[in-house]
Parts: C-alpha cells; structure tokens; sequence
C-alpha cells in the first residue's frame, strides 16, 4: 500500500528528536484536567437528563459520517432494536453534520496533510485492563510527544475543524470519571485510537457493543489476522491517516496506546519500521478480575441492540487469549533496543524508576527534562483508589489459570 511508504524512518535517537512545523491555525495542545474533585448530587431533573443522554449517547460513533453509517447500517441489515431507534436517528442526523464538516476540513487542511511527515510512534501495549491507561498516561505529560485526546478519538474527520468549538461541549457531556475505574476522563485527556477506527471505516472489534449480534465479524478486527487483504489495506489506511492528522495538527513524534495493538505487532511493523514498543504486564488473575469487571459494567453502553444472553466469562478469556497468542508469536520480529516490557506491580511501586528505565532501554530523549512534570502528575492523582474486586469462585479461577497458562508462564506469575 502506497501511503503506508511515506513513514519516517530516521535514526533511533533524532526521529524522537527532530521538531516538524505544526499545521498552521492548529488548536494548542491539550491541557490536561485538574484532580477531579467529589461529585456533588444530582437533582431528580438532573438525573432525567443523563438517564435520557445516555439512552441517546452515538458513543464511539459520535464522528461518523453519512457513507459509513449506511454501510454499517446495510451491513447489519438495519437491525436496530426499538429501545435504541432514538440513537439510531441521532446518529444519521449528527452523520449529516460530520459529513459536511469533514468536506470543509478536507479542502482546508489537504495541502498541509499531505506534505506532513509521520514520526515513529510510541506504542504502549498491553492486555485490556493491565494498566495501558495508567502508562500512556504517564508517558503524555513529556510535551515532547503528542498523542490523540478523547476529541479528536471521537471526530477523527473533523477535530481539525471542530476541536475549538467543540471540545468543551464534549467535555460537559462525557463527564468526569470512567465509569467501571474512576480514572480521570475528558475530551482533552489521552485516549486510544482504536477509538477512532468506528467512525473512519465503522470496523473495530469496539462495534462488538454497537451490534453485538455480529461479534465474531467485528472480532476480527481484535489482532487483523483473519481480514481479507482488502480489509487489512482499509484498515491500514484509516490508521495511517489518523496518525498523519495528529503529526501535521502536532509536528512531534505520537505516543499511542490500544489494547487491540498488542495483537497488531507485525502489522504495526510494516507501517512503522522505526517503531518502539511498551508492553506493561499484570498479574493475570487481576487483569480478569478487572476485564469482568468492565464487560459487565460497559456492556450495552452505546449499543443499537439487546445483548444476547452468554456469558461474559467466555468473551473475555477468548479475546484476551486471542491477543496475549498473538504477541508472543509476532514479538521475535521487534529489532532489539526497540521493546521494554514492565510489570504493572513495579509501576505502582516506582513510577519515576521505571519510566526512567523505559527511556534508557528505548533510547528516548533525555529523562531529566521530563521528571519534574511527570512527578507533578503523579502528585495530581496520588489519592486515587484502585477497583476493590471480590475474591474469584474457585471454578472461575481454574479456568484463568488453564485457558491463560501461557500467560501465567510467559510472565512468571504462580497460578
């Protein structure tokens, strides 16, 4: 794929070194949000509204445009339960609004798109619920690298155009909090780009909880291995333009972080040679404990249709084990200098020792700039309270240690 030709590839040192020319009349940079402070009670009108939001809430589909949305919709055979046509509706009108918006920013900012020069990331891998959030956190407070925030994940045809106008619109109606960990959330706080992929090309294994009737479709964008080339090039090429946006809105190397990745190494390799890579691992048995967790406080967020019934047990054995397999088949082809893994555990411990580690072992710029800022974030969240999760039944926790024994060996953790 043609596009895919126009990455960077420097030296290890100057491409996480060299500054690009952002793109002209960008928005400034992030601003990151203060310690979020106790939640005050909702009145009984209060509580209507975001009840009826969230019953409304486009989700991960809030920036889809008007094509993509019929062909999601055709895909699916229209098959919106009646609980969910009011979402539905709102998604065709506001994929009206993106539509137009996105040709506006097209023919404004396509010169400069094309003339702007892609960085090798810096990917942070994990498993979902291992810590990913808690690292790429970490790592967005060195202003020498940029990253997407929460907008741009959700209007990532128009953010050029909109994040502006828009952003602090998006901030009131997300809220403040992750709903299944507390975590800081925000329009403007660092995001994953997986995000994104539902509303460029309405293909992500995240569409799961849009049509989870289709699920073993949409899972096969968890790891790419079972796509068509077709489908792999599509996929490629929404990613890649992505990226391309933020280095030209930016002009300095992205740091990225999905879950999904994990199972995407050798993909993520032919795009971006010169990329370097982050693996944050995790006590196995809590990263169950914690994935469980999400599924079953999340599951329905968003959603076009009633879940069918099954056991959530068994979606998150098998797509954790799906990425988990595929990582450590594609993880020989990484060059050496270019992978640090961490322990979650030692993270906790020693937040400054170990991202200190990661920029010796990856040959990142100088850490000694970046220490005070990053220790003025850790002071920022030092009071937060990680998920308290009851003990696991003895039969659920056997079939952790069977079906995640590669996990449990790889990782050295006693099962």
């Amino acid at each position: 794929m043609q596009q895919v030709q126009d990455v960077r590839t420097g030296s290890s040192r100057s491409g996480y070194l060299e500054r690009v020319e952002p793109l002209p009349r960008a928005t400034a940079e992030p601003k990151h949000r203060p310690p979020t402070s106790a939640r005050k009670r909702l009145s009984r009108a209060e509580k209507i509204f975001w009840a009826a939001a969230n019953r409304l809430s486009p989700g991960l589909l809030s920036g889809v445009r008007l094509g993509t949305w019929i062909r999601i919709l055709r895909e699916n055979r229209v098959d919106v339960d009646a609980p969910y046509w009011g979402r539905a509706l709102l998604v065709t009108l506001s994929a009206m609004a993106n539509s137009m918006l996105s040709w506006f920013e097209d023919r404004w900012f396509l010169p400069h798109l094309k003339r702007a020069r892609i960085q090798p990331p810096l990917f942070v891998l994990g498993l979902p619920r291992s810590g990913t959030t808690h690292l790429h956190n970490l790592l967005s407070r060195d202003s020498r690298f940029a990253y997407p925030n929460c907008f741009q994940v959700l209007f990532p045809h128009t953010f050029l155009l909109t994040e502006p106008i828009l952003s602090r619109i998006v901030d009131w109606l997300i809220g403040r909090e992750r709903p299944m960990d507390h975590v800081r959330f925000g329009a403007c706080e660092p995001q994953e780009e997986e995000w994104a992929m539902s509303s460029l090309i309405g293909r992500s294994s995240l569409m799961v909880n849009s049509f989870p009737r289709r699920s073993e479709h949409y899972q096969r964008y968890l790891t790419l291995h079972a796509l068509s080339d077709r489908e792999r090039e599509e996929w490629e090429a929404a990613l890649l333009h992505l990226i391309r946006k933020l280095s030209a809105k930016y002009g300095k190397p992205m740091v990225l972080k999905s879950p999904g990745h994990t199972g995407r190494v050798r993909t993520l390799l032919k795009m971006f040679p010169e990329a370097r890579f982050i693996l944050i691992r995790r006590n196995p048995y809590q990263i169950f404990q914690s994935a469980w967790h999400m599924q079953r406080v999340t599951q329905g967020d968003a959603t076009f249709q009633r879940f069918p019934p099954g056991d959530s047990i068994d979606f998150v054995l098998q797509s954790h084990r799906q990425l988990f397999e595929a990582y450590f088949t594609d993880r020989p082809l990484i060059p050496k200098g270019r992978l640090h893994e961490l322990r979650f555990e030692e993270l906790v411990r020693d937040p400054v020792g170990e991202i200190r580690r990661v920029y010796e072992v990856l040959n990142l710029p100088p850490f000694d700039t970046f220490a005070p800022c990053l220790q003025e974030y850790l002071a920022s969240v030092r009071n937060y309270q990680k998920n308290r999760h009851a003990p696991l039944a003895a039969d659920v926790k056997a079939r952790v240690a069977s079906e995640w024994s590669q996990l449990f060996d790889e990782w050295g953790y006693s099962r």
